[in-house]
């Protein structure tokens, strides 16, 4: 049916574009010189003739001409652009631009080549952030409304502990953790913030920092010394930012044509000015001859994607409070999909994870195993895969994680919440009556006992062994060298390269043509995702389980660093 079907629809596709071709040659000449894109929100990778969007890729929503709706399209716009001598450059608008730094990246990069190609790029903003400025830097021209705002205040970080205040409702915290860097039970124990949760945020806070300095200071053409003045300096109003140099100038949003035409008013008029500046679809509309995207006879080769995102759960998982769970169940059957989908060449596991029970965490990855011994699986970290989310990565054949992700948290922690003092203050009174001399360790009407204890601990101690097991049979090294990176220490992509936790430190792309290139099927392909549906977040299930001790492989401190970089604060 395909081969009677395929040139069927190409020989449509031909009579619509020569139908096409007279109105298409009347309107070449009002080709737009400077072509508009729009930067906004989390940009995806590439986008899917689906609904659902992971943050990973696109959806269905119709946004406005000018919003760019991938990067793979940007990239695609991009290139055809710089092969038109008639196009002069771009006008690059930023509005609340929320990328990761793994996108900021693939964003310059762009800009980068497309300004290597002789075109000019104008960037503009209403306001921008850190990140929206570094994006702005790699333009030729970075401009912000007059009632424009720059943000440039460099990083800050907010530790938590609530240790006292919990004691003063009369809630008790009893955890058990296994290494000195698991600080998460320290959040709920401890009355002011550790050492160590300090050293870790401030590992973080140094590497980003010295980034913001350098990609400023390359693209303002100033000394890092100059660089760290502005940030001390910030933030700016738009007038004040244009004074101090760290912008080119101000100009209202309907300026812009003008600016770009490098003219006055006089001499030109409304229509010379829309003709000037126009998005992509009236840049292709009036192309001659644009692209067609012909059907092929035969498919193209399949790479799957299965999203682990949120906190790892058993069960199907769904949007909970904290946003996205990874249920086990969910995520085990996207993979069994995947594998036996025989068009799915390899797999690209994305991990967008801090962690989340133990046992969810090693289902997911025996269920990687599974499939990375039929077909190739690369796992690609571009925020965090940590604690439980770097083990469901340890299945696969390669672990690619971006400069700027957190990876690592090797280490375990258990325990629950003792609410009897609290239910008291209620006038709420519980009596626990048990078969069983452990019966009740669950119960968060009391304490551990002295034997309960004994036990949380040999499981938390079981559970860590497991995972340096696991670490050290995946990543070739032992025990004794893992501990010595485990015990809880989290790594940017950079640093966990150095130690040897992940392989390479690229982006999405290149980890996409890395699986293929194992699968060897060379040339291009499309993504199928499997997996991410969501759930109804249900409240009675979560207080149900939340009085529940059990053993997790968690990072608080990657969960408060996915947010990181854009001028925000730890929670």
């Amino acid at each position: 049916m395909r081969l009677l079907f395929v040139p069927l629809i190409n020989l449509l596709l031909f009579l619509r574009h020569l139908l096409g071709l007279p109105f298409r040659l009347m309107g070449t000449r009002g080709r737009p010189a400077y072509v508009r894109f729009r930067l906004t929100g989390d940009i995806p990778y590439r986008e899917l003739p689906r609904r659902r969007s992971l943050g990973l890729l696109g959806g269905q929503n119709r946004p406005e001409p000018a919003t760019v709706t991938s990067l793979e399209a940007f990239r695609e716009a991009l290139e055809l652009l710089a092969k038109d001598p008639k196009v002069k450059g771009i006008l690059l608008e930023l509005e609340d631009l929320a990328v990761p730094p793994a996108k900021r990246d693939v964003l310059v990069k762009l800009l980068e080549g497309f300004r290597g190609a002789g075109k000019r790029v104008v960037a503009w903003a209403v306001g921008v952030d850190n990140l929206g400025y570094q994006v702005m830097c790699a333009a030729d021209e970075a401009l912000l409304s007059p009632a424009g705002r720059l943000e440039l205040v460099g990083y800050a970080a907010e530790a938590m502990a609530v240790g006292e205040g919990l004691g003063r409702l009369g809630v008790q915290a009893h955890f058990f953790r296994r290494g000195e860097y698991k600080t998460m039970p320290e959040l709920f124990t401890l009355p002011h913030v550790s050492n160590i949760q300090r050293e870790v945020l401030e590992s973080f806070l140094d590497e980003r920092y010295a980034e913001l300095v350098d990609t400023l200071a390359k693209g303002r053409r100033r000394t890092p010394e100059q660089v760290r003045a502005w940030i001390d300096g910030g933030p700016y109003s738009a007038r004040r930012a244009a004074a101090e140099g760290l912008i080119d100038g101000v100009c209202d949003e309907a300026a812009l044509p003008e600016r770009l035409s490098g003219k006055g008013a006089e001499g030109k008029d409304a229509e010379d000015e829309e003709e000037g500046l126009g998005p992509m679809p009236m840049y292709r509309a009036r192309l001659p001859w644009p692209l067609v995207r012909w059907r092929r006879l035969r498919p193209l080769p399949r790479l799957a994607v299965v999203p682990v995102s949120g906190m790892i759960v058993t069960g199907k998982g769904g949007a909970g409070v904290t946003g996205q769970m990874a249920g086990s169940e969910s995520v085990v059957k996207a993979l069994r999909a995947a594998g036996r989908n025989r068009r799915a060449r390899a797999v690209v596991l994305f991990v967008s994870s801090s962690g989340g029970s133990a046992v969810a965490s090693e289902i997911i990855l025996e269920a990687v195993q599974r499939v990375a011994r039929k077909k190739p699986v690369i796992a690609f970290v571009d925020r965090v895969a940590a604690s439980g989310g770097y083990m469901a990565a340890l299945g696969a054949k390669e672990i690619w994680a971006t400069p700027h992700a957190i990876v690592g948290s090797i280490g375990v922690f258990a325990g629950k919440f003792d609410t009897s003092g609290l239910m008291e203050k209620l006038g709420v009174h519980r009596t626990l009556i048990t078969r069983g001399e452990n019966a009740g360790i669950y119960s968060s009407t009391r304490g551990f006992t002295e034997h309960e204890r004994v036990l949380m601990e040999a499981e938390v101690e079981e559970t860590y062994q497991a995972f340096l097991e696991h670490v050290a049979k995946a990543r070739g090294r032992t025990k004794e060298e893992i501990h010595a990176l485990g015990e809880g220490r989290v790594y940017s992509g950079t640093r966990a390269l150095a130690a040897g936790l992940v392989d390479r430190t690229e982006g999405f792309e290149e980890a996409c043509r890395r699986a293929m290139e194992l699968a060897k099927v060379p040339g291009r392909f499309e993504l199928q995702v499997y997996g991410g549906e969501g759930r109804r977040f249900s409240l009675l299930k979560l207080l149900l389980g939340g009085s529940h001790a059990g053993t997790y492989a968690f990072c608080p401190t990657a969960w408060s660093l996915q947010g990181f970089g854009e001028g925000e604060r730890f929670e």
